[in-house]
């Protein structure tokens, strides 16, 4: 059960105390305006979609939340599922007042709501993917290092080894065109531990091997917008047209754009929320 909000010094977060650990939650907009909740990869901080709030705050009440046991949120480092993320996720929502909210999820976060929407369903709207993979076989295979990572043993050491370098050398795949590494990234991964890590690869893809998404979207029956980087390195694009199967579902792919399009192309990924979470 969720006990309290508390404010910290941030402008706009809240830290939310659950029963077993605080939930880091960023608010921005007007808290009377249709709720957009923005959430992504456990691996990456709420810092990511930075560049897609001011195009968003301005006709939104946007939340972003770190999932438990990531980045400023705590909570026990022996519970990684998909399930339980959505189900604290959605008691952050409550403590929020939220009872109706349209759902973005980036990359492994599209898991997380997905199942958000499957055990709440009188709360959840709409939902929006980006970047994620219909079922494990769209999976582009990992560098080596990264399959060695986890492993218990090269796994551990290699991690305690990392540094800001080799971090984002390993980011690098995530893009197409040229940005600029958030330090905000670089500085969550250097906080998380290797359990942590290891935790945010595998239980998307343990969800996702259990029942594909477009399987599960289409027992949902909530409008679907899909938005996928053509140049996605992680994902095989070409799996955005499993997608189709659910119906009335709404596919855009992002031509020369990557796995994360909030930075790539931020007028454009900002431009499809807005209009598809108003209509």
């Amino acid at each position: 059960m969720a006990k309290r909000i508390s404010e910290n010094s941030t402008a706009g977060a809240r830290s939310v105390r659950l029963d077993d650990g605080e939930m880091y939650v960023v608010e921005d907009g007007m808290p009377d305006a249709p709720a957009l909740l923005l959430i992504s990869n456990a691996a990456v901080p709420t810092a990511m979609w930075d560049t897609m709030i001011p195009r968003l705050a301005a006709e939104f009440h946007v939340i972003r939340v770190d999932l438990l046991g990531h980045g400023r949120s705590a909570g026990p480092a022996s519970r990684y599922d998909i399930p339980t993320h959505a189900r604290k996720v959605g008691q952050v929502l409550d403590l929020l007042g939220i009872t109706r909210v349209t759902v973005v999820g980036h990359s492994s976060g599209c898991t997380v709501v997905t199942a958000l929407a499957e055990q709440r369903p009188a709360l959840v709207t709409a939902m929006i993917l980006i970047d994620f993979g219909s079922t494990p076989a769209a999976k582009i295979p990992e560098p080596l290092t990264t399959r060695l990572l986890v492993t218990t043993f090269p796994g551990r050491l290699l991690w305690r080894l990392r540094n800001e370098n080799t971090l984002r050398k390993a980011a690098e795949n995530g893009f197409t065109r040229p940005v600029d590494i958030p330090e905000a990234l670089v500085e969550h991964l250097m906080g998380m531990t290797h359990q942590s890590m290891v935790g945010s690869l595998r239980a998307p893809l343990a969800y996702l091997g259990q029942r594909s998404l477009p399987d599960r979207l289409t027992a949902l029956g909530l409008p679907l917008l899909v938005i996928f980087g053509e140049a996605d390195q992680r994902w095989r694009s070409s799996c955005a047209a499993d997608y189709r199967a659910v119906p009335g579902a709404r596919i855009e792919m992002l031509p020369g754009v990557g796995h994360i399009p909030m930075l790539e192309d931020p007028e454009t990924t900002a431009a499809l929320l807005r209009d598809f979470a108003t209509i």
